[in-house]
């Protein structure tokens, strides 16, 4: 399966990016699906509905199905977070994989930054970096991408993957 993230410092544009991309990349016919790295503690579930009242009551996964989606909810119960790797087996198969996080991963990624926080980029220490996209011209030894030119970046991206 072929993979590429985006990475970054909190407030780069990271998530923007993201959207930007799955639009322009299925956009063109490619399937795409997304994996995101969360630092904090998260619920795609509500208190009262039934399929919390199941995690709550001990399940260790609660499956949640309808004729529009289904949603897998695995609860760790105390157990390591999964790696990226054993995360992605469980996506179905797709054209390109885009990862949101994960700066520590070695898969290629495309740096979002922006100079407003004032954070260094991550780019300079790490080769898997393929490319920048930023809000401020910046001198690399690696493409920098205006962090608005999606099409742009989306043609970086599968050039790079050989879609």
């Amino acid at each position: 399966m072929r993979i590429y993230g985006v990475t970054g410092w909190k407030n780069a544009g990271k998530t923007g990016l993201m959207e930007r991309l799955v639009a322009e990349i299925s956009g063109r016919g490619f399937s795409v699906s997304t994996v995101k790295h969360a630092h904090h503690s998260f619920d795609v579930d509500q208190p009262g509905k039934d399929s919390h009242r199941h995690r709550s009551a001990g399940a260790r996964e609660v499956l949640l199905a309808s004729g529009t989606r289904w949603a897998l909810m695995h609860e760790m119960r105390g157990a390591a977070e999964p790696p990226l790797d054993v995360l992605l087996s469980k996506l179905e198969p797709v054209d390109l994989v885009l990862v949101e996080g994960y700066k520590r991963e070695t898969h290629p990624k495309v740096e979002a930054h922006r100079a407003e926080p004032g954070n260094a980029l991550i780019a300079p220490g790490d080769d898997s970096i393929r490319a920048i996209a930023s809000d401020i011209p910046l001198s690399m030894d690696r493409p920098v991408f205006d962090l608005n030119d999606t099409a742009a970046i989306a043609d970086f991206i599968l050039q790079d993957v050989g879609l």
